[in-house]
């Protein structure tokens, strides 16, 4: 697996701007300098679906993926 990589929020609201404007996703990459094509895909989705809170989570799981995780751990100790 390769390194992760955390954009700030300020540059994943640019490249949504972007994309918003018509500039296409290979020009938006370079200029952002975004390693991954899926990652602004992302991004555009949260936009989309009204998740734009989802931007300034950090990298790896989300925090759903962290409690669902706690879970059974809280439940066993019941």
């Amino acid at each position: 697996m390769g390194t992760r990589v955390s954009y700030p929020v300020e540059v994943k609201l640019k490249a949504i701007e972007m994309r918003l404007a018509g500039i296409p996703v290979k020009e938006v990459m370079e200029t952002l300098q975004i390693r991954n094509h899926t990652q602004l895909k992302t991004w555009m989705r949260w936009h989309r679906n009204g998740e734009a809170y989802r931007l300034a989570q950090p990298v790896g799981q989300s925090q759903i993926q962290r409690l669902e995780h706690h879970i059974p751990i809280l439940q066993g100790g019941i």
